[in-house]
């Protein structure tokens, strides 16, 4: 988190997510506080039904945080989540467990000479930091993307990309394609890791059934990260890292301490998550039990925090009293480093993994 901040020089902004600003915490009728993430166009195009004002002016951050004012903030939050809107109350609960085994399959023994093959279908952060620590760990890592939807942080923050894909070969595969997503499929079933962030619509459109994948491939271990919960309801919330941590608590405890409602860190959620996600799915590997394991950011964040004043409260409360009461201040300065590994184009090993995708 530091190395991104300092190198797209962030600055603690409160009620704005550093960098882009993309997320923004705003009081509401009730007295709550509302995250709002809107970084896709579609999620703007969705705020007139969300607030029920067809005229709302949907640029205009004060015409947005006037709209959720007249709105109490629990109403924001079910019918935000129904739309497909990344959102958050800071003073919900977690509705999932930060990790929990969703369905288990056959032991493999793997000779100690055996380099895992890890495939990172996911995309941002969360996901592709877990595959950057896989990779670092020695294992064969291949991203994953789609064509029509390749990773939007490659565009956006071309920096973090680099830093958490080096060394990852990478494939692109058309997910309309029947051909293609068998493909997919079939390379799935050679792989010793799988990590996804897709929601269960999305992965049902694909044909993957990643239950039934785990209890048929021996050693299998499947990573869904998701928002605020693999199972129910939660698991078709769309969670984002900035509004995840606001719904993991971290907010509210900052504002306890210091007065003041913001977000902490930048989009922190992400690398608590990825870094879970590893050690979780490092463990699953090692023990040889097919597994698939959810892992929600929201509770991941609740987890983090409960863990961290466990051990030193004094220490994370300064911690959270810095980023409350020092608005306006950078990052600090955390020298990035350098690659190790080559950055490979989109699809630049297809042809490798995939060779019944070669296009002419």
């Amino acid at each position: 988190m530091g190395e991104r901040g300092s190198n797209g020089g962030y600055r603690i902004s409160g009620p704005v997510s550093a960098g882009l600003g993309g997320s923004r915490l705003m009081p509401t009728r009730d007295g709550g506080w509302f995250a709002l993430t809107l970084i896709r166009d579609i999620d703007r195009e969705l705020l007139p039904a969300l607030f029920g004002d067809p005229d709302l002016d949907i640029r205009n951050a004060d015409a947005i945080a006037a709209a959720v004012a007249r709105h109490d903030c629990a109403r924001l939050v079910e019918t935000g989540r129904a739309l497909g809107l990344p959102v958050a109350s800071a003073d919900e609960k977690p509705a999932a467990p930060p990790i929990e085994v969703l369905a288990r399959g056959p032991h493999r023994e793997r000779p100690t000479s055996h380099r895992p093959l890890v495939l990172d279908l996911s995309a941002i952060w969360a996901g592709p930091l877990a595959g950057h620590l896989f990779w670092q760990a020695g294992m064969e890592v291949v991203k994953v993307e789609s064509l029509s939807r390749p990773d939007l942080i490659r565009r956006d923050d071309p920096t973090t990309f680099d830093l958490i894909n080096q060394g990852k070969a990478n494939v692109l595969v058309d997910l309309t394609d029947e051909t293609e997503k068998a493909a997919l499929i079939a390379l799935i079933r050679r792989a010793d890791v799988v990590i996804e962030s897709s929601r269960p619509r999305a992965l049902r459109h694909l044909g993957v059934d990643a239950d039934a994948l785990v209890r048929d491939v021996p050693g299998l271990v499947w990573l869904s990260i998701t928002g605020h919960g693999a199972t129910g309801d939660a698991a078709n919330w769309v969670g984002i890292g900035n509004d995840c941590g606001v719904a993991g608590g971290l907010s509210r405890a900052m504002a306890a301490l210091t007065g003041e409602m913001g977000y902490v860190g930048d989009a922190i959620a992400d690398p608590l998550t990825g870094i879970t996600a590893a050690r979780e799915g490092l463990a699953a590997l090692r023990s040889g039990v097919a597994q698939r394991i959810g892992l929600s950011m929201s509770a991941i964040s609740a987890m983090a925090l409960a863990e961290e004043r466990q051990h030193d409260r004094a220490a994370i409360d300064a911690e959270l009293r810095a980023w409350g009461t020092s608005a306006g201040a950078p990052f600090p300065l955390v020298q990035r480093r350098p690659l190790q590994a080559e950055v490979r184009e989109i699809g630049a090993d297809t042809a490798r993994y995939l060779p019944e995708l070669v296009r002419c």
